[in-house]
Order: structure tokens, then sequence, then C-alpha cells
């Protein structure tokens, strides 16, 4: 099973790691509510999962290229 959500949160961008992690909170709790509302709501959570996902990985490529001294010519 640890297997499994691994993969998951490696393949799914991380955000409810990420707002678990931020907030505290263990992120299978996060992942339980998203889903809950997201069927709520028609699934429009998963407009905001995308757009946090989108930020999350800019986030990591502007640091990544922060650490980088050699700049591409």
């Amino acid at each position: 099973m640890q297997k499994i959500r691994e993969f998951m949160e490696l393949h799914a961008f991380g955000v409810c790691s990420a707002i678990g992690e931020k907030l505290g909170i263990a992120s299978s709790r996060i992942r339980m509510w998203f889903i809950y509302v997201s069927f709520l709501t028609l699934g429009s959570p998963v407009i905001i999962y995308m757009i946090l996902a989108f930020w999350i990985n800019i986030k990591n490529y502007i640091l990544a290229g922060k650490r980088n001294p050699i700049k591409n010519w």
C-alpha cells in the first residue's frame, strides 16, 4: 500500500502532500476531503487542483534554475 501511495504522490503532482505539509494535516485527510468536495460540487475543485499543480511545478522549476550557477548560452 505504501508503494502505491508513493507512486501516486510522485505522479499526481503532490498537491495534497504540499498542502498537508503547509497546514500540518495528514495528506490522506486532505485527499479524502478533496474527493468529497469534488463529488458535492460536481468536480469544480479539479480546476483548483490543476492550478495548484501548475503553481507547484513552476515554483520547483524556478527554484531549480536559481540553484544552477551555469546558464545556458
